[in-house]
């Protein structure tokens, strides 16, 4: 018996557009046939798993009669003359469809040829709905015995090679629909994600708190040092943040009366991309009045290895070939100590920064310009030497004042805060302290970060007028803790890198991409060519402004806010 089944589709031979001309004709031949290629509704009975696990014992040959209806896509197609196999997919996994051209001419009656019009008229990536009764196949498939069929959506691009999938790292993550197709473990990730943000939250609601929604344009930008996004509100004719941290708005519900809320939501950064950063991300903000530190550390813990033997059913978590043991308690220690332990250098003798600093170069600690204290040199000596260390569970406690302007001074050690963060596989995961409720000594702190940032620093706080003003009306001991919702995400399904927790992940636009340009100083005309393939003149361009995005470090960036809209253009035939 001859197959007159190809694969997936001959990429090779057809180009996309090719295909896509085939496929539309397709459609115009099923409204042709009365068939309409897009369906309004298909009433399902069954998925895929449910019939694969009800049916598992069904013996090679045998048939249950048995009404069934199912949809899907159809991932792969056999056809042999009078016979038809398709592997269908749905979000619980595969089955497969037996088609018998008898069987369907018998049953759909109504739709004369209606075997040939599945055989010619669908592809893999066609979404069909089928019904019929489940039967074991001699050589063991279990599937469903098709009596009649529907095109619900026709595909018009065809899905990537079946042998090799898409594995191109980019197009996976500007794709993600195409990704979630062809790479079910994809859409594992992504299930898993919702279990485990919904197990933080049940965790935190049967404890008494209360998930309260703050701002996320916001008019100061607090809470974190980090670079903001900026936007304009035409009507209101201001400049609004998108928010770096939910802290200041939280804290301002404590002091007007709850004792326990958070919130679990997007944080907007405008910095660096990494395997560990995306400029749009999600961190849980939990804060209780009456408590310290020491009771947030606990509450951590119990939170993620809780949610750990929730979602996985173990708190041994395996991680890049490496078992994270997630049992309580975790390891606590200062940061003194642990930098101590790793270079030998005991920060509390050091009398001068110069003498730190000195020994610390000794050790092969680079010292940024920006370094200018022995709070801040110790924290790099942590970051350099330590940090990476830290593969199970520990909170680093009793951090320098100099980069913890929120937290309160430490009750018995000068120039500390009583801070923890929470490290495990190398890399931050959580952060929280005793909140400063000073309001005198917050205003200081925040006029020095005030300074920072007028001195260049784009990553210091402003003074939130408003927030300091909640403090004088009186907070209550209060402790805060943040956790990096994306970061949990990664140890929980064993992924080394962020994008592939987030589903949507922030990329460079192709079509807005530069790819060159040239300048023409007679007619003061600078040409652009994008990666789109546009090419543009824009006129009346000074020298000046060609110079300075030449120089750049980020062409699309100064493209955008001096160019773009600032002058005339004509684009090239």
């Amino acid at each position: 018996m001859s197959s007159d089944q190809s694969p997936r589709e001959q990429h090779s031979i057809s180009t996309l557009e090719e295909i896509r001309a085939t496929r539309l004709e397709k459609v115009e031949q099923l409204k042709n046939l009365g068939l309409n290629p897009y369906a309004y509704k298909w009433e399902s009975t069954h998925h895929a798993a449910e019939l694969q696990e009800k049916y598992a014992d069904l013996a090679n040959g045998e048939e249950v009669d048995i009404a069934v209806s199912v949809a899907g896509r159809i991932i792969a197609r056999r056809v042999f003359g009078k016979l038809a196999f398709f592997s269908l997919q749905d979000e619980t996994g595969t089955i497969q469809l037996y088609l018998d051209k008898k069987r369907i001419a018998a049953k759909m009656a109504d739709v004369p040829n209606a075997f040939n019009h599945l055989k010619k008229l669908t592809d893999a990536g066609d979404i069909i709905g089928a019904r019929g009764t489940i039967k074991r196949t001699e050589k063991g498939e279990l599937s469903l015995y098709v009596s009649e069929y529907a095109m619900l959506t026709k595909s018009l691009l065809p899905l990537p090679d079946k042998w090799h999938g898409l594995t191109d790292i980019e197009k996976r993550y500007r794709q993600r629909y195409v990704d979630l197709i062809v790479n079910p473990q994809v859409q594992q990730t992504f299930r898993r994600r919702a279990q485990i943000t919904a197990a933080i939250r049940r965790y935190l609601e049967q404890r008494d708190f209360l998930e309260i929604e703050t701002p996320v344009l916001q008019s100061e930008a607090g809470g974190a040092e980090a670079r903001p996004f900026i936007t304009y509100h035409n009507t209101l004719d201001m400049e609004l943040y998108l928010r770096i941290a939910t802290e200041l708005h939280l804290k301002r519900l404590i002091v007007g009366g709850f004792e326990k809320v958070f919130e679990l939501g997007r944080i907007f950064r405008n910095e660096g991309v990494s395997t560990r950063h995306n400029p749009e991300f999600t961190t849980i903000e939990v804060y209780q009045a009456y408590g310290d530190y020491h009771d947030m550390m606990a509450l951590t813990e119990d939170l993620i290895k809780t949610v750990s033997q929730e979602v996985l059913g173990t708190t041994q978590v395996n991680y890049q070939g490496k078992v994270i043991d997630l049992e309580t308690p975790w390891q606590r220690e200062t940061m003194h100590n642990l930098v101590q332990d790793k270079t030998g250098l005991d920060f509390t003798q050091f009398k001068t920064f110069e003498a730190a600093k000195t020994a610390s170069q000794k050790v092969g600690i680079e010292i940024p310009i920006d370094c200018d204290s022995l709070g801040k040199l110790l924290n790099e000596a942590f970051e350099q030497k330590v940090e990476e260390t830290l593969i199970q569970p520990t909170f680093v406690i009793d951090y320098p004042i100099e980069i913890s302007p929120l937290a309160k001074p430490h009750r018995s050690k000068p120039g500390l805060v009583e801070r923890f963060e929470l490290f495990i596989v190398g890399r931050e995961l959580a952060n929280g302290f005793s909140e400063l409720t000073d309001p005198i000594d917050q205003r200081q702190r925040l006029e020095a970060q005030a300074a920072q940032k007028a001195a260049g620093n784009l990553e210091a706080h402003s003074v939130d007028e408003d927030f300091l003003a909640a403090l004088e009306y009186g907070m209550p001991p209060t402790v805060g803790l943040g956790i990096g919702i994306d970061r949990l995400v990664m140890l929980l399904t064993d992924v080394d890198s962020i994008r592939d927790v987030i589903a949507f992940p922030l990329l460079k636009s192709h079509s807005a991409a530069i790819k060159s340009f040239d300048y023409d100083g007679e007619k003061q005309i600078l040409r652009v060519e994008f990666a789109h393939g546009g090419v543009y003149q824009y006129h009346d361009v000074p020298e000046l402004i060609y110079k300075e995005l030449k120089d750049t470090p980020s062409a699309g960036q100064y493209f955008n806010a001096r160019i773009r809209d600032k002058f005339g253009f004509d684009r090239e035939v």
